[in-house]
């Protein structure tokens, strides 16, 4: 089909505009790609992408509630675990001072000055337990009934629980009374039997919180390598391969050049037209 010679229609210049507003968009593609890392910015680059590269990264933001949630459980617990053995190095003291003041033989006043030592380290117990606290949660003096409940999943659907262990004088594990001391032999080596149950007890519940405190560490280290992995997937989907799209950037900038050129002669083309009529 012959093509006629019209000032009014230029359809090479139709063309050279049309490839050349072509290019333009997909320089400004390239160059919002190397402007933000991304080849998948927002949801009218890749819809389907993007909807999946969204539902990750609320995953990583859940995960990273269930590390702090963690690193809480971990501290509150470790906290405790330091006061448990604090107290039970305490009781061992006390028992030491109580089997010597047993010692029938031992007169009235170093019996005395033995019952002082035990009544201070007594009271250190009480202090320990009541200081035994962190972010407002203390697992040893009987006031967290149910313990510390840690996020375990960014759904908030499970949980890990660190029971409570009451190391309080009087209490069920430590037995001796908050008020224990001894004037005689008798009473010294009845108090001595009961610190020695009170240590059996008491190194059981740091055995329990000890157990929580490892569980504790392997799961927020498993949460860890898991929203590593996560972030790793967001970035396969949607991170620009910037070495690619920079050699792309320069192979555009050159064909922009070139349209811009053809356009350039398709709009000279009419003027080929006065040419007839000279």
């Amino acid at each position: 089909m012959a093509i006629s010679n019209s000032v009014n229609t230029n359809p090479g210049a139709f063309i050279a505009l049309q490839n050349l507003n072509k290019t333009n968009v997909e320089l400004g593609e390239v160059q919002n790609r190397i402007n933000t890392g991304l080849k998948v910015a927002s949801a009218k680059d890749n819809g389907g992408i993007f909807a999946i590269a969204q539902k990750m990264r609320a995953e990583v933001a859940g995960y990273g509630v269930v590390e702090q949630s963690l690193d809480r459980g971990q501290s509150t617990v470790d906290v405790a675990l330091s006061a448990g053995e604090a107290i039970s190095d305490l009781l061992i003291q006390m028992k030491e001072k109580a089997l010597g003041a047993g010692d029938a033989s031992l007169d009235t006043q170093s019996r005395d000055a033995l019952n002082e030592d035990f009544k201070a380290l007594r009271d250190q117990i009480s202090t320990i337990v009541e200081n035994a606290e962190f972010n407002g949660v203390n697992l040893i003096d009987g006031s967290s009934t149910g313990g510390f409940v840690a996020l375990a999943n960014a759904e908030g659907t499970n949980t890990i629980t660190v029971g409570s262990e009451d190391l309080t004088l009087s209490g069920s594990i430590v037995t001796v009374s908050s008020t224990a001391s001894f004037g005689t032999a008798s009473e010294a080596s009845t108090i001595a039997t009961q610190i020695d149950a009170s240590l059996t007890n008491v190194n059981e519940s740091l055995a329990r919180l000890g157990t929580k405190s490892k569980a504790l560490e392997i799961h927020s280290t498993f949460v860890n390598k898991l929203s590593d992995e996560l972030d790793t997937g967001i970035g396969n989907l949607v991170d620009a391969d910037l070495a690619r799209e920079s050699a792309r950037l320069q192979s555009l900038q050159v064909k922009q050049q070139l349209g811009i050129q053809a356009l350039s002669i398709a709009n000279q083309a009419p003027q080929s037209i006065l040419g007839f009529f000279q």
